[in-house]
């Protein structure tokens, strides 16, 4: 009984191959009504009592009790036995009803069927095979018990209070064998603590190691003489502090009338070379993944891609127009698609976040389309003000039925932001499909380019065009504090895992001159604290694959995994990268499409991430479970972390790697971490 979805999809299967369309109607009329989800005691009463014994239908009764036999034949001997007990009062009490009737050739029909099975088993059927012939058999002493009401009335409550103790018994078995599993990887990861131990050890000597033997080289480069015309580093050159993903690298002119070569530490770049790239291709490991599926049909290059809630369905979106829905289906061996033509380019996509039914489209004419997956059509069609024709980004609420859009007028720019000019924020009634409110942003305000609500919907951040971060009261409709957190243009805001902290990505303005490179601009993320406004908290610079000048990305966006501790950014290269947030080791990168990466996002339970690229694909990859705990190993600290959340993570992975078919494992990991943490 635990695969119940998978039996669904296997009926449907076999309905529609059989070519029996109205049987599935039916089924899937039923399936929405069940609301239980599972075993429903009164409707198999109902359908013993009330169809097959008042019908005659004595095949179909004796199907449905063998079909109970089979399903739990692995309980314990009592209900087995009870369950025998009770079979056979409900084929007495079918001989009764047909008697009652005056239908005994449908007792006789049932002995010619079953006679002999009935013969063989250990209850003694000898002489109920009498009583078609009986003239009055509610007055023969063997039978007249079974003519009474209250013999009925105790078999309906017997049969009821059974089918209830299986219920409970079924749900037993699968909370034993949940604990047994619990038990199994408590003990495997013992073996994991162990070795993450003794790796930790390991690491932390060859990194003092490491950092000797950069110090012996530092100092041997400071006292060496110039080189081919090219002069030595002074220590003030050299990057101390940060990790290997933040550095500020300084480049000294040369004095030399020949000095027109580069250094830097640890980088070991000159000329052309330090021009492309800033790090070390090494410091960015390619991530394993343990399977990658490559989504095809778009024409144009990948603009959006979103996970539904539920991470089942995806959303992608191109330039020319075209929003495409990617059903996953774990009975078929490919996905299944639907196509939206919108017309105008689109700039924002939003599944309703309590369900995987409803897709929100923003086009760049003012355009805000609900299209229901189910029903494979728009069911409304709503319209921004001819002031503000770009729907620029769109958040529906977590908890209530409304969503805000961020329009935006048209500018007098060139590139992507510099395009948009006012801004206008718009909470929308998801129920009746009405403006509701305004919320205020003040006199001429720049263009509000990405939205993030917090896990009770009570807060928004917008993020804007000139580097500051709105939070807004839902409840009041008021903005409540802000401050500047880049010098130029936001692209993408984002609440931290424990709704402390916020993170943004975007421009700022400190240069970097050298001979060869002048970058007015680079790109940074930033992890601000939500309890002291404006103070950083955790930062990276991307312009190792977000370099502006060279990006062809005319907007960057970023997403966070489930647990929060990974961060997926776009690129205009080929990779995307994987930041570890807070972390002091290296991140990872994508595998490469052929063109840059456009859009990313992150399944919502699931180490699984989507990225849609400029080359017309979209790609969703499942990542290897070493990467997992890598980044757990690398952000805690505390023994108890380790222990809650790798019993967590290997219970998730239990069911994913065993279970295939349960992909959305929101129910099993709710669970676990109510228990947990």
């Amino acid at each position: 009984m635990d695969n119940m979805q998978y039996a669904e999809e296997l009926v449907r299967e076999y309905l529609v191959f059989r070519g029996f369309t109205s049987t599935l109607q039916t089924f899937e009329k039923e399936l929405s009504t069940d609301i239980g989800k599972g075993f429903q005691v009164d409707k198999i009463l109902d359908l013993i009592f009330s169809v097959y014994i008042p019908k005659f239908q004595v095949e179909n009764l004796i199907g449905l009790l063998r079909f109970f036999k089979q399903c739990f034949s692995s309980f314990e001997a009592v209900l087995t036995t009870a369950l025998a007990k009770i079979e056979v009062s409900i084929l007495k009490y079918y001989i009764i009803h047909a008697v009652q009737f005056g239908r005994t050739d449908k007792v006789v029909e049932f002995f010619e069927l079953n006679g002999n099975d009935l013969l063989q088993s250990n209850e003694d059927w000898t002489s109920w095979f009498a009583i078609p012939y009986l003239k009055n058999p509610s007055s023969d002493p063997s039978f007249h018990i079974y003519f009474s009401k209250e013999w009925f009335d105790a078999l309906h409550l017997s049969v009821r209070n059974f089918l209830s103790l299986l219920r409970i018994s079924s749900e037993r078995n699968t909370v034993k064998s949940l604990k047994n599993n619990i038990k199994h990887l408590n003990l495997k990861l013992s073996e994991l603590q162990a070795l993450l131990e003794e790796k930790e050890t390991r690491l932390s000597s060859s990194l003092s190691r490491t950092l000797t033997t950069k110090e012996v080289n530092v100092d041997e480069d400071v006292t060496s003489p110039s080189i081919s015309g090219q002069e030595a580093y002074t220590p003030d050159s050299l990057d101390a502090g940060g990790n290997e993903f933040n550095q500020d690298i300084d480049v000294q002119k040369s004095s030399s009338a020949h000095g027109s070569g580069l250094r830097t530490s640890d980088v070991g770049y000159g000329g052309e070379d330090f021009e492309k790239e800033i790090h070390r291709e090494e410091d960015f490991p390619e991530v394993k993944v343990v399977f990658q599926e490559t989504f095809l049909g778009h024409t144009s290059p990948i603009s959006r891609c979103r996970f539904s809630a539920s991470g089942d369905n995806i959303a992608s979106a191109s330039i020319d127009g075209t929003v495409r829905i990617w059903t996953y289906d774990s009975a078929t061996p490919v996905s299944r698609s639907a196509t939206i033509y919108c017309g105008a380019e689109i700039m924002s996509l939003e599944w309703d976040c309590k369900s995987d039914r409803l897709l929100l489209i923003g086009t760049a004419d003012g355009g805000i389309k609900a299209w229901n997956a189910d029903a494979k059509r728009v069911v409304c069609d709503l319209s921004t003000t001819a002031a503000y024709p770009s729907v620029v980004d769109l958040k529906c609420s977590p908890v209530e039925p409304i969503f805000v859009s961020a329009a935006a007028s048209r500018g007098q720019g060139t590139d992507t932001i510099s395009k948009l000019g006012c801004a206008s924020l718009t909470v929308w009634n998801m129920r009746t499909w009405k403006a509701m409110t305004v919320l205020p942003l003040g006199e001429d305000p720049p263009a509000i380019t990405s939205l993030c609500f917090n896990h009770n919907g009570k807060i928004l951040a917008a993020a804007a065009s000139d580097g500051m971060i709105h939070m807004f009261d839902m409840s009041a409709g008021l903005q409540i504090t802000g401050w500047p957190a880049h010098d130029s243009a936001i692209s993408s805001v984002l609440f931290g895992p424990d709704e402390t902290s916020i993170f943004s990505l975007g421009l700022d303005g400190k240069e970097i001159i050298s001979k060869q490179l002048n970058w007015d601009f680079f790109i940074q993320i930033y992890e601000w604290s939500l309890q002291s406004p404006g103070k950083v908290l955790w930062s990276r610079n991307c312009n190792r694959f977000c370099n502006p000048q060279n990006s062809v990305q005319p907007r960057h966006e970023m997403a966070l995994d489930a647990n929060g501790r990974r961060l997926l950014v776009t690129s205009g290269s080929v990779r995307a990268p994987i930041y570890q947030v807070r972390a002091y080791m290296n991140g990872l990168r994508t595998l490469p499409h052929s063109a840059a990466i456009t859009t990313v996002d992150w399944h919502p339970t699931l180490p699984i991430f989507l990225t849609g690229s400029a080359d017309n694909s979209v790609r969703k990859a499942y990542l290897e479970r070493k990467h997992i705990l890598m980044s757990f190993s690398c952000t805690r600290n505390s023994l108890e972390f380790y222990i809650s959340y790798g019993l967590l993570l290997s219970i998730t992975n239990l069911f994913y790697m065993h279970v295939p078919e349960y992909q959305n494992l929101y129910i099993v990991v709710s669970i676990c971490s109510a228990v947990f943490f």
